[in-house]
């Protein structure tokens, strides 16, 4: 089941006997997890009827003797093992899963991993009426800017192409970051603003909006030198915030769109949008950049990204600091 259908079920209080929940990405996972212990029962039947259990202290055993008993003057007790992946021998759970309690909704909250489809238990559940199985995948670097446009427009707000694109630079791919950070921001608008821009984000995340990995790109990509070495300089300053391996990816991900771009039949706005899986607002720029950077110049500056990412790993290195491994990069990717 996706997690969309999992969660429209939960809001009609159309329970399952079972929910097993496993991925790499815990945020959706933690989502069903806390809205089924915060509303499947009312707060008095919680002290008597809900349980949750860590698989890291708890047996497979005492999982099923715990589903197995009957809720205490309550339609349904809930049993939540978090941590399950710790659990030892959780394919002998399968005998539960043949015929669950269904008074008990049992959530198994399986994270950074997936159960063994081979076992007989994921068979079990995954043919089971009964049973709700998610598994929660990580989104990819390009997925991110779509997810929080998405995310805020659930919520009435709306944020500039340019603030999306720094954010999702800035914190990657952990969901859960990402939404600690959107909400943050959210609740530090003025009552009458719903769009969050650059500077809102420089306020309240404190991501520089002139100095940041996505100036830095835009910075190259106009063949910039001042404010290329002007960004590198703060980077140097502030090597905590700004990390050479996530420049560098950063780095990369883009020259590989602009090459990309080089070898597209369609270069039609939409279709160029399309294939590099950017905002449409941003295809202007990559086509500037092509006009700056022909293909073999790029293949050239892809193979020095890598030989600097070695490098920054202590690969054949010199002593020269991380600032000093960036001028260089920058130099190189200029000349």
């Amino acid at each position: 089941m996706s997690f969309e259908q999992i969660m429209a079920e939960l809001k009609k209080k159309q329970y399952r006997p079972i929910y097993f929940l496993m991925g790499e990405e815990p945020y959706f996972l933690d989502l069903i997890t806390d809205y089924i212990s915060e509303n499947a029962l009312s707060e008095d039947d919680k002290a008597f009827n809900q349980v949750i259990m860590y698989g890291k202290d708890t047996n497979i055993y005492a999982v099923v003797n715990a589903a197995r008993r009957f809720p205490m003057m309550s339609q349904y007790q809930v049993v939540i093992v978090k941590e399950a992946q710790k659990l030892k021998d959780i394919d002998l759970m399968v005998h539960y899963a043949e015929k669950p309690l269904k008074t008990t909704i049992l959530v198994i909250c399986y994270k950074y991993g997936t159960l063994d489809k081979r076992l007989k238990l994921y068979k079990t559940l995954d043919k089971s009426k009964e049973a709700a199985v998610l598994e929660s995948k990580k989104l990819y670097d390009n997925q991110i800017p779509t997810w929080i446009t998405g995310y805020l427009t659930e919520r009435n707000f709306s944020i500039a192409p340019a603030a999306t694109a720094l954010l999702t630079d800035y914190l990657g791919a952990d969901l859960s970051k990402v939404v600690n950070e959107l909400n943050k921001l959210m609740i530090s608008l003025p009552a009458n603003e719903k769009k969050i821009t650059l500077e809102h984000i420089e306020t309240n995340v404190g991501i520089s909006k002139d100095y940041n990995v996505f100036e830095l790109r835009k910075a190259l990509g106009e063949k910039d030198v001042l404010k290329a070495n002007r960004i590198i300089d703060y980077f140097a300053r502030n090597p905590n915030n700004n990390p050479m391996v996530m420049v560098i990816g950063s780095l990369y991900s883009y020259f590989l769109s602009i090459l990309t771009y080089h070898y597209l039949s369609d270069k039609s706005q939409t279709a160029v949008a399309s294939v590099l899986k950017v905002n449409p607002f941003f295809v202007k720029d990559y086509v500037a950049a092509a006009q700056k950077y022909p293909a073999n110049k790029i293949v050239q500056i892809i193979s020095i990204l890598r030989e600097f990412d070695l490098k920054s790993k202590g690969v054949g290195s010199t002593s020269a600091s991380n600032g000093d491994l960036m001028r260089e990069l920058v130099f190189k990717i200029l000349h």
